[in-house]
């Protein structure tokens, strides 16, 4: 899985939403491109399409919650110059007191310890690499709580506690490491897979609001922060959809 002359960037959650935007846009910045996910058609499909474009991209199932398989998968590398941390989501909307604590758990092994397996594992090839980037996709319920959102706030908030404890211990070593934190973001599955199959719970998260971010304005965003000259770190940025001033205060045109 390498190309000379080529760097090579990881994206996790590919098959879908942002991880699936993020792998065109850093394809067509000139990264062969690594999609993993567990739904191995789709990044199949994803990886065939971005090759017939002109670009390069392979695919690799994989469940970044599986150690022994995310280890098995850092083997085939010896230099990364991008990691793209995005495998991860919600479940669920209960308050603390009858969430489900399976629903929490699940939440936590995918956004944070799926997103440490795999940094942990292809850290040495970045490293190599003489000028890695590490990318953690948290969110502003990392940043600020809302009702109803407990569990997925613990689990942001632990990637975002992630993000900042790497940058602090690898200083001075040739690895950045950038944190993006989406707002509202409307997607085909996020909300869906959040109320499990619900379409109408899914649809009054966005309902009113002209234009939420798409998943194209995040993989933007992440590849303007990778693209950046070497010496730049970009360490957080937060965007959200100019209807959103906060995760609780959204304009609405109902």
């Amino acid at each position: 899985m390498t190309a000379a002359g080529t760097p090579i960037a990881v994206v996790t959650g590919a098959s879908s939403g942002i991880g699936a935007a993020t792998a065109r846009r850093l394809a067509a910045a000139g990264y062969r491109v690594v999609l993993t996910a567990r739904r191995k058609d789709r990044i199949e499909a994803l990886a065939a399409e971005i090759n017939e474009a002109g670009h390069q991209a392979t695919a690799y199932a994989l469940d970044v919650t599986d150690r022994a398989a995310v280890d098995e998968f850092a083997t085939a590398f010896r230099t990364i110059g991008v990691l793209v941390n995005n495998a991860g989501g919600a479940l669920g909307a209960d308050p603390v007191a009858t969430g489900n604590p399976d629903d929490w758990r699940q939440m936590y092994e995918t956004n944070v310890i799926g997103s440490l397996n795999v940094t942990q594992a292809l850290l040495p090839a970045l490293e190599a690499s003489g000028d890695g980037t590490v990318v953690i996709l948290s969110s502003t319920a990392g940043h600020a709580t809302y009702e109803g959102g407990g569990g997925y706030v613990a689990a942001k908030n632990g990637a975002r506690v992630l993000a900042e404890t790497l940058r602090l211990e690898i200083v001075g070593r040739p690895v950045r490491v950038i944190e993006i934190a989406p707002g509202m973001v409307k997607t085909d599955e996020f909300a869906t897979t959040r109320f499990r199959g619900d379409t109408e719970k899914a649809a009054k998260v966005y309902a009113g609001v002209a234009e939420p971010l798409t998943a194209d304005d995040v993989a933007d965003t992440i590849t303007w922060a990778v693209t950046r000259p070497s010496h730049v770190n970009i360490d957080l940025l937060v965007v959200r959809p100019r209807a959103q001033a906060s995760n609780t205060k959204v304009h609405r045109e109902l």
